[in-house]
């Protein structure tokens, strides 16, 4: 790849749907990606006095630069926060990464 620069992908989005949504991200180009199981810590839901805590699922990869764009687009239009997966997401730099495949390693 010419473009090394290399960014952390995070995705935010209610549980259950995560499956899918790797797979949306998979087919714009992501090659790996690792689920985390979260909870929401937003407005508290209340159901006949008990306290529900808004389960969540964090999808997290690392990218190359160039395919970024393709891949957030492609999940707001097929997982986006008006889905029922509701999904968020957001991208940061990665100054520095070891153990990552050849087509995602940075090599400075």
């Amino acid at each position: 790849m010419k473009n090394k620069n290399l960014k952390a992908l995070l995705i935010i989005l209610n549980a259950g749907f995560a499956e899918s949504v790797v797979e949306v991200a998979r087919s714009a180009g992501v090659v790996g990606a690792t689920i985390i199981n979260a909870r929401g810590a937003g407005t508290p839901k209340s159901f006949m006095g008990i306290t529900i805590d808004t389960e969540k699922e964090i999808i997290l990869s690392v990218i190359n630069e160039d395919i970024e764009t393709a891949v957030m687009s492609a999940i707001k239009e097929k997982a986006g926060i008006t889905t029922p997966a509701h999904c968020i997401c957001f991208t940061m730099p990665v100054d520095k990464a070891v153990g990552l495949s050849a087509s995602t390693e940075n090599k400075k």
